[in-house]
């Protein structure tokens, strides 16, 4: 079976361990189940198909449901819009339906270097494919790491959050922050299993870190679209910073992240001095 093949598989198992027969409303029928979650025949009654279609489809087989068939599915085993996109990227590519896009070197434009120069007061970076931090703005350095100083075929975000003791130390609520991580990388591989640099850096970070290989195989995946990180900073101390992410138009391999505080709350006025440090270190 291709690896692709095994992604879906994997990925399909997992949804339906994680299914609860009682919340989707199926009758108890006295037989004792043996492992947790839904069965396979549960999920093809949920989503209006036989089983055996469905148990080929877990198996991987090289089969192309139909779009409603796929959402049927997807509402079957309760996932969410990042589990019905990556269940979506996988069917296509263990079918051989995906376009196999060219994949090259990720450029910010001059615009958005330009916008992140202008959020001078606030923490900016621009995160591209599996992660890789394509540029941030001195705040962030400030914030989190001088991403400048990595070398850029180094420069990603979960290998830093993974394998920099500093991380671990800068997120008060580090292995929810890692799981995150971990959860939307594996949705950006679900696109793109063939990415030879993202293989490289998901065997380089199972190979390094214990916690990335077994959240890796638990196959969540995660959209980031906003929330809060809770941090200990070792300049201004605690403080909770909330971010939005922004998709630029015509490029959506590319992800603007931009933090902020609430305004006249104890973390504004850190973010404030951390500001005022960052000038008085940087001139």
């Amino acid at each position: 079976m291709a690896r692709t093949n095994r992604e879906l598989a994997d990925f399909l198992r997992r949804a339906r361990s994680l299914g609860d027969p009682a919340r989707a409303g199926l009758p108890a029928d006295g037989r004792v189940r043996r492992v947790p979650g839904l069965r396979r025949e549960e999920v093809a009654l949920l989503a209006g198909v036989s089983t055996d279609y469905y148990a080929r489809l877990e198996q991987g087989r090289r089969i192309v449901p139909s779009p409603p068939v796929v959402a049927a599915i997807g509402r079957a085993l309760e996932l969410d819009d990042a589990g019905l996109s990556h269940l979506e990227a996988l069917i296509e590519r263990s079918a051989g339906a995906g376009r196999r896009r060219a994949r090259g070197v990720q450029r910010v434009r001059p615009g958005l270097h330009r916008l992140l120069d202008a959020l001078d007061g606030e923490p900016a970076l621009v995160l591209g494919r599996r992660t890789d931090v394509l540029a941030s703005n001195r705040m962030a350095h400030a914030l989190f790491t001088d991403f400048d100083r990595i070398p850029a075929p180094r420069r990603n975000y979960a290998r830093w959050m993974f394998l920099d003791d500093a991380a671990r130390t800068l997120f008060a609520d580090w292995e929810q922050h890692a799981r995150t991580t971990v959860e939307a990388l594996r949705l950006d591989v679900g696109a793109d299993p063939e990415d030879a640099a993202a293989v490289a850096l998901v065997a380089e970070l199972r190979q390094r870190s214990p916690e990335f290989g077994r959240w890796w195989d638990e196959h969540r995946v995660h959209q980031r679209t906003h929330g809060s990180k809770r941090l200990r900073h070792p300049v201004v101390g605690e403080l909770t910073v909330q971010y939005e992410t922004f998709v630029p138009p015509g490029d959506p391999d590319t992800t603007l992240f931009l933090y902020t505080a609430e305004a006249g709350s104890p973390s504004h006025d850190a973010l404030n001095l951390l500001a005022s440090w960052n000038l008085t270190t940087c001139s």
